[in-house]
């Protein structure tokens, strides 16, 4: 049996598009809200942006290493990519969203 998934509370449909944004367009999106002041003190924003943030840098990093050894085609990058997509609309629909080891290091750090 599944639980529902935890929505957060106070978050407004801008937060909600915000981050569905964030981690959609990873990692330029992300550095984008990081420098727009009235976005980045948001509590939703913010963890879903620390997440996607670091998300799209492992992105681009498995892109970069891949790409040579899988002749440019990127299918590991790809499913990332669709994987953030994913979290993009749990972030839309209002929920926290875990990803394994990223939560815990972002919120860790204080980013999130």
């Amino acid at each position: 049996m599944s639980e529902k998934p935890k929505e957060v509370t106070g978050a407004s449909n801008d937060d909600k598009l915000v981050a569905l944004l964030a981690y959609v367009l990873t990692p330029l999106a992300p550095v984008v809200i990081l420098l727009m002041e009235d976005k980045k003190s948001r509590p939703f924003i913010r963890a879903h942006n620390a997440q996607a943030l670091i998300w799209g840098v492992l992105i681009a990093a498995v892109t970069i290493l891949s790409s040579p050894l899988l002749f440019c085609l990127g299918i590991p990058s790809f499913f990332m990519w669709a994987a953030a997509v994913y979290w993009g609309i749990r972030a839309y629909q209002g929920e926290d969203v875990n990803i394994p080891v990223i939560t815990d290091f972002a919120k860790n750090q204080g980013w999130a």
